[in-house]
């Protein structure tokens, strides 16, 4: 039980700095990080510390399309701990302002 426990600590340790790293991403052009504006779907941890990111861009047609995935990537690698990444574009749903959280909103003016 004991060791289940340390198991799940080390997991939320490691959810954290991940999340911590990728909220030091921003898109150039919006003076939020990349999580906040909701350009982050979802992030999947397995067993063996595997990283999975679905990330989007506020348009498919986005000047930074190349390297803010690659941005995210190379910083959750970076994460002590993390054995693999991988980033997915992905564009359904499409984004919207309604993804971003409180915070991005009132930065950039919509509260």
């Amino acid at each position: 039980m004991e060791n289940k426990e340390e198991n799940n600590t080390t997991y939320l340790q490691l959810e954290s700095e991940i999340l911590k790293v990728i909220k030091e991403v921003f898109d150039p052009e919006i003076p939020v990080n990349v999580y906040d504006l909701g350009l982050i779907y979802e992030i999947d941890v397995d067993d063996y510390d595997n990283v999975e990111i679905k990330m989007t861009l506020t348009a498919p047609n986005c000047p930074v399309a190349d390297s803010m995935p690659n941005e995210v990537k190379e910083k959750v690698k970076a994460v002590e701990g993390v054995n693999s990444v991988n980033v997915e574009m992905v564009f359904d749903p499409p984004w919207s302002a309604s993804m971003m959280s409180e915070e991005a909103k009132l930065v950039l003016g919509y509260l």
